[in-house]
């Protein structure tokens, strides 16, 4: 068995009742080998928990590298990017940690942000990001875990506190026999008897497992079986088995500890490239507001900056997408006293009827995902044959889509 996930069990035993008191700031991330994909192309994820819950994309050519990152919708200037990927198929995420600054008594802390930005910024491969860790001036402000992909097949985790940091390869069969790494919100470097996201940890390794087995390791199974998964591995319970009848047969369930949770802000998905694939293929997919309530769109860096309308600030300094995902929500959550954050009306959600609001947005992303995918196939077959102006006509469309479709299904 593999020795990490010998010592996941032995946290999970210890930590547990941590898990049940986690801050707000939390998220659920993963990462890929593409030697274990069924399309041969890395894959990251990062389940985004955060009290900010306006997020938006941005486009930055202030670096090395250009690239495009998550950014909390009132950080005008974009000086924290929170999930991103640059020009060179290079790609970074985070989650954070809460038992590898055992010792640490320095005040230095929560720069993660900032060091994602400078990696985007100069990075092409793992190799750079090592160099950019031992680089960057101690205390590094930082207990994280780092997760990386490039454009190389390289897919490696570290964990990384403010001075040092521990590299975890999920191309090496002895760490990764499954090709796949989870990280919630503790480091297997760390102390053992704290952190944080245990269920959550344990839920997504049943996922990953299953799909891993099933052959099943794909872009799709990362948007929508673990973005979006109702199952919780404490409780057992699975919220697809105990549909209402129809939206009008309201039904609260308690909903916490689940991959998606009230503080969920967004989520990104990020498609490397093959070997011998140009870096400029890599697909950045992101949902914003709340993945229970918005749907993932593609971007591309060599877009030369053109991004969706609805994923960028507009006049009011926050994404249009994630507004319409946020007012959508507020119907999932309709109690205003108590603890309302940690109850759920499901039928508005899913049920029988097919009513449901993820029942009437997933046809909208599966129906983008496939016309993004026959442009994919077609710059694929060119190399490197990107075209800005097919992204320009691509992103048009969507925007007028998601629009239309939004204000149909929901009677906006």
């Amino acid at each position: 068995m593999n020795p990490y996930k010998i010592k996941a069990v032995i946290l999970f035993g210890s930590i547990t009742l941590l898990s049940l008191t986690q801050q707000a700031f939390a998220c659920t991330t993963a990462i890929i080998s593409g030697n274990y994909t069924v399309d041969g192309r890395p894959l990251l994820i990062k389940q985004r928990d955060t009290g900010k819950l306006d997020n938006k994309l941005m486009y930055f050519s202030d670096g090395k590298y250009n690239y495009i990152g998550l950014v909390n919708a009132v950080d005008t200037l974009g000086k924290e990017i929170w999930a991103g990927a640059n020009s060179k198929g290079f790609a970074i995420m985070n989650s954070a940690s809460y038992n590898l600054k055992i010792n640490d008594t320095t005040s230095a802390k929560d720069k993660e942000g900032v060091i994602m930005k400078r990696a985007l910024q100069s990075c092409a491969s793992l190799a750079d990001f090592e160099a950019l860790l031992r680089k960057l001036r101690k205390p590094l402000g930082a207990e994280a875990n780092f997760g990386v992909i490039d454009a190389n097949g390289g897919a490696a985790y570290y964990e990384t506190d403010n001075f040092t940091f521990k590299k975890f390869d999920a191309t090496d069969p002895e760490v990764a026999p499954l090709g796949y790494l989870i990280r919630t919100n503790f480091s297997f470097a760390g102390d053992s008897a704290r952190g944080l996201g245990l269920i959550r940890y344990q839920t997504a390794e049943e996922l990953f497992r299953r799909a891993a087995t099933e052959g099943n390791m794909s872009l799709g199974f990362l948007l929508r079986d673990v973005s979006r998964s109702l199952k919780q591995t404490l409780t057992k319970r699975n919220l697809n088995e105990i549909m209402p009848t129809d939206s009008n047969d309201t039904r609260m369930v308690p909903f916490r500890d689940f991959i998606p949770r009230y503080s969920t802000a967004a989520a990104m998905v990020v498609q490397g490239v093959k070997n011998g694939e140009a870096a400029a293929l890599t697909t950045i997919w992101t949902v914003l507001g709340f993945p229970l309530t918005s749907v993932a769109i593609p971007v591309w860096v060599s877009g030369k900056g053109q991004l969706p309308k609805l994923l960028t600030a507009d006049s009011t300094g926050k994404a249009p997408l994630c507004e319409m995902a946020l007012k959508l929500k507020e119907k999932l959550f309709p109690l205003r006293r108590g603890s309302y954050k940690s109850y759920l009306d499901l039928s508005k959600l899913i049920n029988r009827g097919k009513s449901g609001i993820l029942q009437k947005l997933m046809p909208l992303e599966i129906r983008i995902e496939k016309k993004s995918q026959q442009y994919l196939e077609k710059w694929r077959k060119k190399g490197n044959g990107i075209s800005p102006e097919q992204i320009r006509v691509f992103n048009a469309w969507l925007d007028s889509y998601l629009r239309k479709e939004y204000s149909t299904r929901f009677n906006w």
